[in-house]
């Protein structure tokens, strides 16, 4: 590689999707800044694209391709590419033989790289024909469908425009610490003399930064939004006739709200008084324009779809579909206006099975064992460490078990490659071409390859182009994988006209200069459409169904995400990881003096699926029926998370903060 400045965009499963310049020297990354042309970023990076050289030359990167046998013995032993494709490959020809299709064959991936090219896994197995193929969204799939409901697509307002508004109110978000570069534009609307407002459980780091902090119960925020628009209506809505004309369903909402919705009620579900409920009201009620924000907190329990609908509606009531300058954010998808040409590659058709098995990822290991006929015997895994993020982790070593051959591609060895039987080792997107947009703002940028790889890391697309050319040297025919494309043929052929002309792109090389915006991003309905409001006398009794549940274990484990990480990722970077290593749990002042519990010593929290030994941090903010633990650790958390039913199954985010447990002190026979 030449020496000189590159662009690159941090690909992480995070707001920002940075654009990044890439200062490299000898072909080696010296240092990396934020592209002052990217108008969302403004030229500033997180602490983890700071820490970027460490992630990049850091001595627990894999290097080779890597054996193990027996898988978990830590037997290691390095082999070549071509070795480690020959295995692959004859295994899954082997498989394709023995049960006539490749059913028995899938992967696992999501997030851990989210450029358009790291398709190139799905559009591999594509080649193949039928497969086993994870569907869903394990993080924000209910949020979305929430919002696709209320407005027939997907919506999310332009974040830069949040700089100019008059009110803030964020439910169940904490962009200081996961979406960092948001705050400038709440802080500069605050300068203007805006109120900023937040909902949260946890007394959060963007709630020490709030004009006014409302705790509440966790999974109670439908009940809070329908005690919000009790008071407005109550008070009268002064364009009543335009929110009848705007939405569907206003009279039945109405009616709902005046009868069925108790404010002591409320507030004994929610635990906020009726008094804060009033000042709420009146900041919705006077301070225009206005945005909402649903936090992805909020639909991490089996309620966050009414959750979410119910501050919907009350925004749409509030606002939102009148004055231009109001919003409301979730998360937008506009990945899917783009061709995906990687992921929509279409495979063989097979003469008896016309479509892939599909498997909801909020849930795969479970409803994988389930799978026979055939059962699944080769798993790949990329792009995410299922051991330190999944759920059902007894379920996910039952597979395991089951499993013929595993194989991760991961850049560093983590818990799961530790399960696996081959290790590739992959590149960064340092030393990869790639393209992004964001989900959170609406900009698009290149990624440039400005470095060498790492030893022999390979990209996911390079390695799918490699090992289908094994699958077609030893069956011949076996992929039609077209191997022969460059990255840069890919990237160009994601630039379709339609694509060119929202971006304001000539051509490819426009983005070599700087990152684009999208020229067209929807501020309000559409004309054609109406706004539908959804609570109704069955969302409240699916509510109370949900929550005259008994729980077995008394203390709801919530498990935000960290500053300095992503679940795991980055946790063996140096700069990053300078604090205590040990696991630290927060427990409420009450919870400690009845578990008889004082600061700094070791306990455990368990449940019926194991438990997790930690450091005990008494937080005075905490409510008392509440645990916080951070993610991943030396002791993942996740492994006291389950989903017992199928509740989350097929068109629902995982619900982690459902798990409940329960606290004791440390003793050591218990280990």
């Amino acid at each position: 590689m030449k020496d000189g400045v590159y662009r690159n965009t941090c690909p992480r499963n995070c707001f920002g999707t940075c654009g990044i310049l890439s200062y490299v020297k000898n072909g080696r990354l010296m240092k990396v800044t934020g592209d002052p042309k990217h108008g969302y970023t403004k030229g500033r990076l997180c602490a983890k694209g700071y820490a970027s050289t460490q992630f990049v030359y850091n001595t627990q990167r894999l290097k080779y391709p890597m054996i193990q046998s027996p898988r978990g013995s830590g037997n290691w032993k390095r082999i070549s590419w071509d070795e480690a494709y020959s295995i692959i490959a004859g295994k899954i020809i082997e498989l394709n033989q023995r049960f006539g299709s490749n059913l028995a064959s899938g992967y696992n991936k999501f997030s851990g790289n989210l450029g358009f090219l790291h398709y190139a896994v799905e559009g591999m197995f594509n080649s193949f024909g039928p497969h086993t193929k994870p569907v869903g969204n394990p993080c924000a799939l209910t949020g979305k469908l929430a919002v696709n409901q209320a407005f027939g697509h997907n919506f999310s307002s332009n974040p830069e425009d949040m700089a100019d508004t008059n009110l803030i109110v964020i439910w169940g978000a904490n962009p200081a610490v996961t979406n960092v570069h948001q705050m400038k534009f709440i802080y500069e609307a605050r300068r203007s003399g805006a109120k900023f407002i937040v909902i949260d459980p946890i007394f959060t780091r963007t709630a020490e930064k709030a004009d006014v902090y409302i705790q509440i119960n966790p999974g109670t925020d439908a009940w809070l939004a329908f005690g919000i628009a009790k008071i407005l209506i109550e008070k009268g809505i002064d364009d009543e006739e335009s929110i009848r004309e705007q939405t569907i369903g206003w009279d039945q909402y109405k009616h709902f709200i005046h009868h069925q919705i108790d404010l002591s009620d409320v507030s004994k579900r929610t635990g906020v008084p009726t008094e804060a409920m009033e000042v709420l009201a009146e900041f919705y009620g006077n301070l225009k324009p206005a945005v909402t924000w649903n936090g992805l907190g909020i639909q991490r329990n089996d309620r966050g779809s009414h959750s979410i609908s119910a501050i919907n509606s009350l925004a749409a009531m509030t606002g939102i579909l009148s004055n231009p300058n109001s919003g409301l954010y979730y998360m937008h998808f506009d990945i899917e206006h783009f061709p995906q040409l990687l992921l929509n590659h279409q495979g063989p058709v097979h003469p008896n099975i016309t479509k892939s098995r599909d498997i909801d990822i909020s849930n795969y290991s479970k409803n994988a064992l389930a799978l026979t006929e055939p059962p699944l015997k080769f798993l790949w895994v990329a792009s995410r460490n299922i051991i330190t993020q999944d759920q059902n982790l007894k379920s996910w070593h039952q597979l395991f078990n089951q499993l013929e051959l595993i194989v991760t591609v991961d850049l560093y060895l983590t818990k799961t490659a530790k399960h696996s039987d081959i290790v590739l080792p992959a590149a960064s997107h340092f030393e990869e071409e790639d393209l992004n947009v964001g989900y959170w703002h609406y900009w698009l940028s290149i990624n440039q390859k400005s470095i060498p790889p790492y030893y022999e890391a390979k990209s996911d697309l390079q390695i799918a182009r490699e090992l289908t050319k094994k699958l077609n040297e030893l069956s011949p025919g076996f992929s039609n994988f077209p191997f022969e494309k460059e990255p840069i043929d890919w990237i160009k052929e994601e630039l379709t006209p339609e694509i060119m002309r929202q971006y304001s792109l000539t051509s490819y090389e426009d983005l070599l200069e700087g990152p684009h915006k999208k020229i067209e991003i929807a501020h309000s309905m559409p004309d054609s459409e109406k706004f539908r409001l959804l609570p109704s006398k069955e969302t409240v009794t699916e509510q109370l169904q949900s929550e005259n549940l008994k729980k077995p274990l008394t203390y709801r484990l919530l498990t935000p995400q960290t500053l300095l990480k992503i679940h795991s990722q980055y946790e063996l970077v140096p700069w990053l990881n300078q604090e205590q290593t040990e696991d630290i749990i927060e427990l409420s002042s009450t919870a400690a003096i009845q578990h008889e519990i004082d600061e700094n010593t070791k306990i455990e929290i368990y449940n019926q699926h194991g438990f997790i030994i930690g450091t005990a941090k008494i937080n005075p903010t905490l409510p008392n029926q509440v645990v916080l633990a951070s993610q991943a650790g030396n002791n993942p958390i996740n492994q006291l998370i389950t989903q017992t039913d199928d509740k989350g199954a097929n068109g629902s985010s995982t619900f982690f903060y459902d798990s409940m447990v329960n606290i004791r002190k440390w003793r050591e026979k218990n280990v």
